[in-house]
């Protein structure tokens, strides 16, 4: 196959998820290359991600590789049977690549977590909220990106419309909930729009209050996207200073208690939408 002009994030993990196979065999480079009946530099490019990998090759990896876990051979399989080229590909050299990762990473999970402190979940945003918010970034915005941002995270939010929509559990503190990204209008109208959402049977939606002790939270956005299988889940973050992307076996545990105890420390689902009825209400 040839070089890759472009990379994406599931072509990574992919490649890193063979990687991982090979080491768990206890085979250097040199010697799968040569289980494998290939030159070594193609199985470095097929690990780095820098070439495609067909699916019976990755059947072929995972029986070198004495894998017996058939669940997760499949679902590498599927990974690198993938052709099609996503929406998100129209946004390709107007938006930053890591955008274009997280609308891919969405669309293949099999669920979402997310937890925000001080935001309101890009799911969830109105229009007027997206466009508040990006309207205030530092440089400021031209206004054709600014306008391509906007329609990109709106772009997204299809994955919670779709026919067969996925699980969304969602988490959100107060402070998220009161901030205005613009004005009291448009705080009104978010608000209306995050208990429409929560109406939604696949919209598991919670509210931790300020008033809940013991709560240290986090300060940054966290969204967890389940794989087809647990070792194919996926964890971003997303800060002022960047995003990342983190899929280390002991990070996902991390990330994975971290969400249960937040919402262990959440309302009940039918008290975090009175909850939010009457902030609406005192607006």
């Amino acid at each position: 196959m040839p070089a890759r002009q472009v990379i994406t994030a599931r072509q990574v993990r992919l490649a890193a998820e063979l990687r991982k196979l090979r080491e768990k065999a206890g085979l250097s480079v040199q010697e799968a290359a040569r289980a494998l009946g290939i030159a070594q530099t193609k199985l470095s490019n097929t690990e780095a991600a820098r070439v495609g990998v067909s699916p019976d090759r990755v059947r072929h990896f995972a029986c070198q590789y004495a894998c017996d876990d058939n669940a997760l051979i499949d679902a590498l399989a599927r990974m690198a049977a993938e052709r099609e080229r996503g929406w998100w590909e129209e946004y390709r050299g107007t938006l930053p690549d890591v955008f274009l990762d997280l609308a891919e990473l969405e669309a293949h999970a099999t669920y979402l977590r997310t937890f925000e402190t001080v935001r309101i979940p890009g799911l969830l945003q109105t229009e007027e909220q997206i466009r508040a918010i990006y309207a205030r970034s530092v440089p400021e915005l031209p206004r054709g990106e600014l306008d391509a941002r906007v329609h990109y995270r709106l772009r997204r939010q299809e994955v919670l419309r779709a026919e067969v929509a996925k699980p969304y559990d969602v988490v959100i503190h107060e402070a998220a909930l009161r901030i205005r990204a613009a004005d009291r209008a448009v705080a009104k109208r978010q608000l209306v729009h995050i208990l429409a959402m929560s109406e939604y049977p696949h919209v598991n939606l919670r509210v931790v209050p300020f008033d809940i002790d013991g709560f240290a939270g986090i300060g940054y956005s966290l969204l967890y996207m389940g794989g087809p299988v647990p070792q194919l889940d996926t964890v971003h973050l997303d800060a002022d200073h960047g995003a990342a992307i983190l899929d280390a076996e002991l990070q996902l545990k991390r990330y994975q208690r971290l969400l249960n105890r937040v919402q262990s420390m959440s309302l009940e689902e039918k008290h975090s939408r009175d909850f939010i009825q009457s902030l609406l209400r005192n607006l």
